[in-house]
């Protein structure tokens, strides 16, 4: 009993000088309950539960020490026993005292059941729940909802895109009786693409800014999952997130990747989720009332046949790289913050023709940078000026140039039944982005 005693006292001391040390502190109260001082075993395990009530040892000795306190408590002590203070339960689960006379035992003081509740507090959770199952972690939205404050108004330039989300889709959303009157069907969604960079994800902020709907942005990592079956479940979740939250703007950002060619897919759970993406689309089984889907790639010809049928992103719309007015406005919104002088957006929207928003936001940070190297070499701050920004347009090439060679190939091999013929008319009319040299 001594070195009992002993261990404890080491045990303790040893807590008290490393409290973060849960596993020693469950050593503790393991040695406390062997010893029959379950309330002070009790007390141990309560402070490692307020540190982390999911831990499983902790939880499962006090369950241990409960369970031995309701087996051995009741029967061991007799009504007309007296309590001798140094008493303590043995293994053998007899009542023993220090003086070590009679075979019974004379007492042991009765567990305060009370005490042990104040001890524990709220630290250790109920062993059986009534009522409904609380909500798990895995059915919780894995992706946030947000109300946009941009609308179509805040998008300047690119006046063709616009008019065509218009007439496509919110005229019928705004009018619906003159749409039930001339029969338009309200389901289906809205496919955006074009070069990347050029404001498709911005655009779909807008469109739910326009609507005064939520908006959910759902990439490739929100969905796919290496379990099998899950991918499929993560996209009906994100459904049913939207139904809930209605008016939703659902936004699936890389669709291409998303909602690849089944016949180009080696793997049959990629098979499945883009099934599952087709059924959640149709409303199988579910409204989607209020729930508009936008997608958008830079890839079009690359997405499954089946996605864009009537019914599901049936509606295709070009977002090309921005126009004059659109890149003043680029320019004018990443050079507002920065300490400028003497900028002229007509002219850097003129040198920049053919430049994605990307294209121009790393013009403007190349330029601060030279800005910063030659404030540093000088020794005093200096702003940015006309000269920084068109020796950054000379050096920074166009992005869009790779993506514009592939969708040339689209649309003179690719194009027989006329789904790119906005795009033909794009390149038409467009020169390509030639590097410029000082």
């Amino acid at each position: 009993m001594t070195e009992t005693v002993d261990l404890i006292e080491v045990l303790r001391r040893a807590s008290n000088a490393l409290p973060d040390d849960t596993g020693l502190r469950l050593r503790l109260a393991e040695q406390l309950h062997l010893a029959g001082r379950p309330t002070e075993a009790l007390s141990e395990c309560a402070r490692v539960l307020e540190r982390d009530p999911a831990d499983q040892v902790a939880a499962l000795l006090v369950g241990r020490i409960t369970e031995a306190l309701g087996a051995t408590v009741p029967d061991a002590i007799a009504p007309d026993a007296k309590v001798d203070g140094d008493a303590t339960v043995g293994d053998d689960d007899r009542m023993s005292t220090d003086t070590g006379t009679g075979t019974a035992a004379t007492s042991s003081p009765e567990f305060d059941w009370e005490a042990a509740a104040a001890d524990l507090g709220d630290a250790a959770h109920p062993v059986f729940v009534t009522g409904p199952s609380p909500e798990r972690d895995d059915d919780a939205a894995s992706a946030p909802t947000t109300r946009p404050e941009v609308t179509l108004a805040d998008v300047a330039g690119m006046e063709q895109a616009k008019a065509r989300i218009e007439a496509s889709f919110l005229v019928p959303l705004r009018n619906p009786e003159l749409a039930a009157l001339y029969r338009l069907d309200l389901r289906g969604g809205l496919l955006l693409y074009g070069p990347p960079g050029c404001g498709k994800t911005f655009l779909g902020r807008a469109l739910a800014g326009e609507l005064d709907a939520g908006f959910i942005e759902v990439g490739i990592a929100d969905v796919l999952d290496m379990y099998l079956g899950q991918s499929e479940r993560n996209l009906q979740r994100l459904f049913a997130d939207a139904r809930r939250s209605a008016p939703t703007v659902i936004f699936f950002d890389e669709l291409d990747a998303l909602g690849a060619r089944r016949s180009t897919l080696g793997s049959g759970a990629m098979r499945t989720t883009v099934n599952q993406l087709l059924a959640e689309l149709d409303g199988v089984g579910s409204d989607n009332t209020g729930v508009y889907v936008v997608g958008a790639t830079n890839a079009p010809w690359d997405v499954d046949p089946a996605l864009r049928r009537p019914g599901r992103f049936d509606r295709t719309i070009l977002v090309a790289p921005p126009d004059e007015i659109a890149r003043a406005a680029i320019f004018r919104a990443h050079l507002a913050t920065r300490p400028v002088e003497g900028i002229d957006l007509d002219q850097l929207a003129q040198r920049t023709d053919g430049f994605s928003g990307a294209d121009v936001a790393h013009v403007c940070a190349t330029a601060v940078e030279a800005a910063l190297m030659d404030s540093i070499r000088g020794g005093e701050p200096r702003l940015v000026g006309m000269r920084e920004l068109l020796a950054a347009i000379d050096d920074v090439q166009p992005s869009v140039g790779p993506w514009l060679q592939t969708a040339r190939n689209v649309v003179e091999f690719a194009n027989t039944a006329g789904e790119y013929d906005e795009l033909a008319d794009y390149l038409a009319a467009a020169r390509s982005p030639k590097r410029r040299r000082r």
